[in-house]
């Protein structure tokens, strides 16, 4: 089965909160001030947008001159400092006419405020990324996708990704302003490759993006940059095979394990720490796409991680087993690994099982959007079960590892086979009555079935074949139906992994097809 890479969107980390004010809050200042920016927003124009423009040049070069002036005297260039301020402050409120931005561009102003991200005054360089964050938000920009192309482009030309990044090094999170300029930058970054998928391969070759990520992950203690920094990782990762390699080889496997291994016999204690723990699975998956990464999973131990955290039965149960079905697809020192460190033992039961624990959930591969999240279920964690065994019996072609998977569905009166032949039977009416509206991973976990009852009906074993004919004629089902469904399967079978792979994979289905005669 091709499985393609993770792709969730959680919900952006909330910026480190903000300190009270000790002083009682005016309301009615709040709200003249509220209503003054809404008429102002109204009546922005071309016009007004060239008056601020120039105003942003003229205090920008009077800082500038003045710092030049004065380098080692900050008192006489202050006062220009504060006046810059406020212009980048008054330019937020272009954010309401994302129309303009073309104009913005054309104006020379982007330039500008990309500039200021390298600004000695981290005060103004945090003004910059706050800008710019407002001014790419995915709500705002979101039908406006000319001009934010526009926009992005610009940014884009004149290395704001670059200082982006670099701006993050010169931050820490033990000054909240500074903390929450952090989480600024990560959303502006976010924003970018919303708008331009292409920039989360620019910004992984040009910058060092990725080690500052890494970085953040390790840290044992949880805030709310560690959980944005593991789904902007996520993102970076999703599709993108070059950064998947790349952060493979700079051993983010082993750093995405050790992460993962500080919840192997304990839950998180929020719903957004929670989150950062699927985030980082999400990682964890993406990186096991490529051949080159497997094997370091492999290495590193990662399948007896993945085992323990099953054992445990906490609430990774389920990302355990995602984790490990992309490490074992197509991978037979995974599946070889598996069964030698007794994962069958830890696998089978949860397939048996029909009422699952609560908190054994795992995130199904859905599409990225800020507002795509999908809740664990007992049906999708059968789905990767399915994926895990179908993986075990393409991996594992002989030897006592092939006698090993074998025999556990005998044992027991066949049970794992009376299993399989239900969820057969459940998947195969679901493609009946919903044809029109077939769900395609429907139709996937079905051929999946029919895959591992053609390696359970060519091992010849007796029991095992007289069992499946006796479920079959229980359901009034012929083993042509069984290759009905393997024959489309065959038919489906894409040559991903090159024209070689194509050919064994079918001819192996041919063989099953064959062997139900």
């Amino acid at each position: 089965m091709d499985l393609p890479p993770p792709q969730k969107r959680k919900r952006s980390a909330s910026p480190p909160p903000l300190q009270p004010s000790a002083a009682p809050i005016d309301l009615s200042l709040l709200e003249a001030l509220e209503k003054s920016q809404q008429n102002t927003i109204e009546t922005l124009d071309l016009k007004t947008l060239k008056k601020l423009a120039l105003s942003l040049e003229r205090r920008l070069n009077a800082n500038t001159a003045a710092r030049l002036k004065y380098p080692d005297n900050p008192d006489k260039f202050a006062d220009s400092e504060l006046e810059l301020h406020d212009e980048l402050q008054k330019l937020k409120i272009l954010a309401g006419a994302p129309e303009l931005y073309p104009d913005l561009v054309s104006l020379g102003t982007v330039n500008s405020i990309t500039g200021l991200l390298n600004h000695d005054n981290t005060d103004i360089a945090i003004d910059a990324v706050t800008l710019l964050q407002d001014l790419t938000d995915a709500d705002v920009i979101e039908d406006n996708d000319e001009s934010a192309q526009v926009l992005v482009e610009a940014l884009i030309e004149n290395n704001a990704v670059e200082l982006l990044v670099q701006n993050l090094g010169r931050l820490s999170d033990s000054d909240p302003d500074e903390s929450a300029a952090i989480y600024n930058t990560l959303s502006t970054i976010e924003n970018l490759i919303e708008v331009k998928p292409s920039v989360s391969e620019l910004v992984c070759e040009k910058t060092k993006l990725l080690k500052w990520l890494q970085a953040r992950i390790k840290i044992r203690e949880f805030d709310s940059n560690k959980q944005y920094a593991s789904e902007i990782l996520a993102i970076l990762l999703q599709n993108s095979v070059a950064n998947q390699k790349r952060f493979g080889q700079m051993n983010g496997v082993d750093t995405l394990l050790q992460a993962v291994a500080m919840y192997k016999s304990k839950d998180p204690k929020t719903g957004d720490e929670e989150e950062m723990v699927e985030n980082l699975f999400d990682c964890l998956c993406c990186l096991l796409m490529p051949l080159e990464n497997k094997e370091k999973f492999v290495k590193a131990e990662g399948v007896e991680l993945m085992i323990i955290i099953m054992n445990q039965k906490k609430s990774c149960y389920g990302s355990a087993i995602r984790a490990l079905d992309f490490a074992m697809t197509n991978y037979p020192p995974a599946c070889e690994r598996f069964i030698d460190v007794m994962g069958l033992k830890t696998a089978f039961p949860a397939f048996m099982v029909s009422i699952l624990y609560k908190a054994m959930g795992f995130l199904c591969i859905v599409p990225l959007s800020k507002k795509n999240k999908k809740k664990h279920s007992k049906e999708e964690l059968e789905e990767r079960l399915i994926s895990l065994i179908a993986s075990l019996f393409g991996g594992i072609l002989r030897g006592s590892r092939r006698e090993r998977l074998l025999s556990k569905f005998v044992e027991n009166e066949c049970e794992k086979i009376d299993r399989l032949m239900e969820l057969y039977m459940r998947y195969s009416n679901r493609v009946k009555a919903e044809t029109e509206r077939l769900n395609q991973l429907e139709l996937d976990d079905l051929e999946l079935i029919a895959v591992i009852l053609g390696h359970l009906w060519t091992s010849e074993h007796p029991r095992m074949r007289a069992r499946i004919e006796l479920l079959l004629k229980q359901q009034k089902l012929t083993k042509k139906d069984v290759k009905d469904i393997l024959q489309e399967y065959h038919d489906n079978i894409g040559d991903l992994d090159g024209p070689e792979e194509k050919e064994r994979a079918q001819s192996k289905i041919v063989k099953f097809i064959s062997a139900l005669k």
